[in-house]
């Protein structure tokens, strides 16, 4: 049988080189100005290096009010394309497929100043009481959006990734724990998707290459929503033309979650199979063997990768090697690859 882990990947007329992703991880790490950073570099070039085939750069926020915290990146300025431009080149180099996250982070930002939500309500006692977004307010962070994609096409990336996961602004307005409004942004699922419509929607508008929306799939917790109702979500993003939903869960409310290897996988197995429609699978995944299973018995078709691509930027190689496949390293590492 075929190791699939290491087998390419096309998707709307982009290649994967293997079927290995770098979860997009905040760094905190940039300055208030939001510019790509000497450790921005460095992180996700020692990455491509250690040959993943896709790497998703970090939240980006779309908006200065946007960021989870002073020190995100930002793509809300046309100042910012150059840097973004030098990294992905710096990437590219290596022969990893680059793509980047665009964010808002909603009631979860914490920043000075003012910060929005769908509804006027807390993530939690210690967090800042947002403001509830206008219609106005609405329409201008989705124009926000279309021109972070403009920007993010602009630098060279070949895959763009709407966060709609971990209880930030998209997903605050998915969830009915975190939206209580009564206009046509609140109330029934297809309301409550409106604006993640209207992002994909106006996204597209200036973007033509792979489309990924990461959803956190399962709110854990009673009144709120399942990977079932995800995939009448999942449904729809199709209809738009959306090519992956990248699958995470939780966050949008305090909860305590269970964690064990591989605990989101089934998440994505039932968007996938449900909504019939490509998907990653995210969360406690760590080894190679692991890994190929999800993808051998069609629980997802890419495998996205975080904590692990931290603790050791050369994954691909452990993983091939425990799978018994040779791939081809850098030459500059030749002596020490095999």
């Amino acid at each position: 049988m075929a190791v699939k882990l290491f087998s390419p990947y096309t998707i709307k007329g982009v290649t994967l080189k293997n079927r290995i992703v770098m979860s997009p991880m905040c760094m905190y790490s940039s300055h208030e100005d939001g510019h790509v950073q000497n450790w921005h570099r460095t992180h996700y070039t020692s990455r491509a290096v250690g040959q993943v085939g896709l790497i998703i750069v970090e939240a980006t926020s779309v908006t200065p009010q946007g960021r989870i915290s002073p020190r995100d990146l930002g793509i809300w300025s046309d100042e910012h394309i150059e840097g973004f431009s030098e990294l992905v080149g710096l990437m590219k180099e290596h022969g990893a497929t680059t793509g980047i996250q665009l964010a808002h982070a909603g009631r979860k930002a914490v920043l000075e100043g003012e910060i929005l939500a769908p509804s006027a309500l807390a993530f939690n006692e210690n967090m800042k009481t947002p403001k509830e977004m206008s219609k106005t307010d609405i329409e201008e962070t989705v124009v926000a959006f279309k021109k972070g994609a403009e920007r993010a096409a602009k630098a060279g990336f070949e895959v763009i990734e709407i966060h709609g996961a971990h209880g930030y602004l998209i997903n605050e307005f998915l969830s009915p724990l975190a939206n209580k409004r009564t206009d046509g942004y609140g109330g029934p699922a297809e309301n409550r998707y409106r604006i993640l419509r209207e992002v994909i929607d106006a996204v597209k508008t200036v973007w033509e290459g792979p489309l990924f929306v990461r959803v956190s799939a399962h709110d854990y917790h009673a009144e709120g929503l399942t990977d079932e109702d995800y995939i009448t979500f999942a449904q729809w993003m199709k209809e738009q033309g959306v090519d992956l939903i990248d699958v995470s869960s939780g966050a949008v409310v305090p909860a305590h979650i269970h964690v064990y290897p591989g605990y989101q996988v089934k998440f994505s197995e039932t968007i996938k199979t449900g909504a019939d429609i490509s998907t990653g699978a995210v969360g406690l995944i760590t080894s190679g063997i692991q890994a190929e299973e999800i993808l051998q018995n069609d629980r997802a078709d890419l495998v996205f990768l975080a904590r692990e691509l931290l603790r050791d930027p050369y994954w691909a190689r452990t993983a091939a090697k425990e799978l018994g496949v040779p791939i081809e390293g850098p030459k500059q590492y030749e002596r020490g690859w095999l």
